[in-house]
């Protein structure tokens, strides 16, 4: 899984970084957010091969990361580009949020690699979720991983 992992991490970080070179990616309200997806992918991987982590979230997690690889997606980055992301990185943000109000936080942090604080991060992101990928969106998300 470790390969697969990195493979998929890198092809993420080169899209994004591509679409950041652009027009659309350096003026996109989101952008900041969407920068953050490789990160996010990379730490559900980790959580889901962390011992510590109860199967119940392990489930969840990995739930999660079968929809970042897939290429059926509610918004298809085949279609949208790095855009496309955004309902992955809500996917993540809600599995994270639900393990973070049932978990110790520190078992999410010691696994985090981005540059901002995990526990806000996931926070703004469910924050502006309705307003960036919109309220039906979000219902179907939460409808896939309700306990």
């Amino acid at each position: 899984m470790e390969e697969q992992h990195y493979d998929f991490y890198q092809s993420i970080r080169n899209k994004i970084h591509s679409w950041m070179q652009t027009e659309e990616g350096k003026n996109n309200r989101w952008a900041d957010y969407i920068l953050a997806v490789p990160d996010l992918f990379h730490l559900l991987v980790k959580l889901a091969l962390d011992p510590e982590v109860p199967d119940k979230h392990k489930a969840k997690l990995g739930l999660g990361l079968a929809y970042f690889i897939s290429p059926i997606d509610l918004l298809p980055e085949a279609l949208l580009g790095p855009l496309g992301l955004a309902d992955d990185l809500v996917v993540a943000a809600y599995i994270l949020n639900n393990m973070l109000n049932e978990t110790d936080p520190e078992l999410v942090k010691k696994h985090w690699a981005g540059d901002q604080d995990v526990l806000r991060l996931v926070q703004q992101i469910i924050d502006s979720a309705d307003e960036m990928i919109g309220s039906r969106l979000i219902n179907k998300i939460r409808a896939m991983f309700q306990q």
